[in-house]
């Protein structure tokens, strides 16, 4: 892979960017303290803006690394950020990312989440040179699997107890999008 770092990126409605100390006050009001945004996450619902600032301290250090990709979720009409999207976990032997995203429930059903998520689909292939990205979700949890097979990713199974987040040990969906398949997708339908 042609490691590039967490660059940004611009949509219709978003800003994908760099997080910012500056932005643990939104931060927190808009989706690390919202146990809604947290229910089918692996990390806690913030319950004061220190946990968010030391987050983002953590974030802003790791921008150092052209590995790390942590993007904070802008909404352009409101000046600031309301959700994150990220590589959770990768593997440079497969050309294989895992991405992880949350947003504010106040946006919900908008379309956001999709539309930054499929900001980042060009930039891994055609960048990065990723041949497969993939995201996983609880089962109980299938607008998040909404939001994957609105951007190309195909459902491939379901792992049985295999992930654990704020509710326990869960069954998981993942889902997955070849480079392949997304250069094709003209003649590839997606379900």
């Amino acid at each position: 892979m042609n490691q590039r770092g967490t660059v940004r990126i611009e949509t219709e409605r978003l800003i994908l960017r760099r997080c910012a100390a500056d932005d643990a006050e939104a931060a927190f009001r808009n989706w690390t303290s919202d146990e809604r945004v947290t229910k089918y996450l692996r990390w806690q619902t913030h319950k004061d803006i220190e946990t968010t600032r030391n987050c983002l301290a953590n974030w802003v250090k790791n921008y150092e690394r052209d590995d790390f990709y942590q993007w904070t979720i802008e909404l352009k009409e409101l000046g600031e950020p309301i959700g994150t999207i990220s590589v959770v976990a990768q593997d440079e032997r497969l050309n294989i990312v895992d991405i992880g995203y949350c947003i504010g429930s106040r946006w919900w059903n908008q379309g956001l989440t999709s539309e930054a998520f499929a900001a980042i689909i060009p930039f891994f292939f055609e960048e990065v040179g990723v041949n497969r990205i993939e995201a996983r979700h609880d089962t109980d949890n299938p607008n998040s699997g909404r939001v994957m097979r609105k951007c190309g990713l195909q459902y491939e199974g379901t792992l049985r107890q295999a992930d654990c987040n704020n509710r326990g040990v869960v069954d998981v969906c993942i889902c997955a999008l070849l480079k392949e398949d997304w250069e094709n997708r003209g003649t590839v339908l997606h379900k």
